[in-house]
């Protein structure tokens, strides 16, 4: 075989532990795999005296990421230290700077910089991995860019946040509200003790972001993603989406529309026939539509040490093995910078629920809003008076322009008999 390819990795947590566990374990099967031993000389963690559960032994450590990546005796750098910024970024482009290959799990550093690492790490002459920042150990960066590489991908939407998904899984079968269900989450270690990361759609927004650019040759752009969350989201709202035949999930999708890219993060409804429908838990999943190859559908574990690790030593096995392509599918150079699609312009159903005083003349007033509006009405469902004696009105409406739809709430909100803000969730067709 040939002399050992020599990692570097920055950050110990669960995910860097699990890495050096993953090579320790398996190590006859991933140098067969890889042609060659994969060897960590290197290290980089805050607190020295931790036990990790690994063996350190041999092993050179470094206080200083920016330092290990400069002057670590390495042929690649593993950054897993997280963060859009400040030392993960600092250490990536050092370690590009001197020639080293990298291989990081760090989704928010590739959303907000992906484009200048990418023609950094082509210009040096070096690899940038990242199967690992999106859906976990689920190999979406691999097929996208390698096994659907003859297709024309218009379409690419997925589960991407195991703990919106483990939350609104657990208010539907369960029946509690999201305060509750938040709270019982935390304690089992599903979201962080401050969760508005995961729960505001950022972490989903930011795997989004770096799935458009794999899936269709642009610039990473995370400002131009739509992002929601399910902080919103009532128990109420998934049982009567439940009871009009529904499924509610926050979903990530990005599709061509003509010269132009949507990206969007928000709640919302689908048959329970859609491929995310039966998605349930912690699982992530992702399905991409392309030309030729129709619907190609991808799930599994998003998150964890052991799925992380598996994605972050398969790119090391690609690197070892000598198997290259551009970072995001194709050079740096040639990526488009798309046109955006406003969400005002999603042209689509939805739902709403309008909570009012129940007396006459109001549901006169809502179809007057919509009428106004354009908007049309498929269903309407409504249920008998609360202690307050106000009524839930649930709409299905047909497919309108979002900028319509919104107009008529807004003047929906301004009406004294409507007493809450409506709850608007999308309907999408998978």
């Amino acid at each position: 075989m040939s002399s050992p390819l020599k990692v570097a990795v920055a950050g110990l947590g669960t995910v860097g532990a699990g890495t050096l566990k993953v090579l320790a374990d398996n190590a006859a099967g991933i140098a067969a795999r890889a042609g060659r031993e994969i060897k960590v000389v290197a290290v980089s963690a805050r607190d020295r005296s931790k036990d990790r559960g690994v063996p350190l032994g041999g092993i050179a450590w470094f206080d200083d990421p920016i330092k290990m990546a400069t002057a670590a005796d390495a042929d690649v750098v593993v950054e897993l230290i997280g963060g859009a910024d400040g030392p993960a970024k600092a250490a990536v482009e050092a370690a590009i700077a001197n020639k080293r290959h990298v291989v990081t799990a760090n989704k928010a550093l590739l959303a907000h910089h992906g484009a200048a690492l990418a023609a950094s790490a082509e210009a040096a002459g070096v690899s940038l991995m990242f199967e690992a920042s999106v859906a976990g150990g689920i190999p979406v960066i691999k097929t996208l860019r390698e096994g659907l590489a003859a297709n024309t991908i218009t379409r690419v939407y997925g589960i991407l946040n195991g703990t919106c998904n483990y939350i609104l899984t657990e208010m539907r079968s369960t029946k509690r509200d999201f305060g509750d269900v938040l709270k019982e989450a935390q304690g089992l270690g599903y979201a962080e003790a401050d969760p508005a990361f995961d729960i505001d759609g950022v972490d989903a927004a930011h795997k989004l972001a770096v799935l458009a650019s794999v899936a269709f040759g642009t610039a990473v752009d995370f400002r131009a993603v739509h992002v929601e969350g399910i902080r919103n989201i009532t128990a109420l709202d998934i049982a009567y989406a439940e009871e009009m035949g529904y499924r509610l999930k926050l979903v990530g999708l990005a599709a061509r529309r003509g010269n132009a890219i949507e990206q969007r993060v928000h709640p919302c409804l689908m048959a329970p026939s859609a491929p995310l429908a039966t998605i349930d838990g912690v699982f992530n999943a992702v399905v991409a539509e392309g030309d030729f190859v129709g619907r190609v559908a991808l799930s599994g574990r998003g998150a964890g040490a052991g799925p992380t690790a598996s994605a972050v030593v398969a790119d090391l096995i690609d690197i070892a093995g000598g198997r290259r392509t551009p970072t995001f599918g194709v050079p740096a150079a040639r990526l488009a910078k798309a046109a955006a699609v406003p969400i005002s312009k999603r042209n689509g159903p939805s739902y709403v629920r309008l909570v009012v005083v129940d007396r006459p003349g109001v549901f006169a007033d809502i179809a007057t809003a919509f009428r106004d509006e354009s908007v049309s009405m498929e269903s309407v469902l409504q249920r008998g008076r609360n202690a307050n004696a106000n009524v839930n009105v649930v709409i299905i409406t047909h497919d309108t322009e979002e900028a319509a739809l919104t107009r008529a709430l807004k003047r929906l909100q301004s009406n004294a008999a409507v007493v809450e803000p409506p709850h608007m969730i999308r309907i999408e067709s998978f």
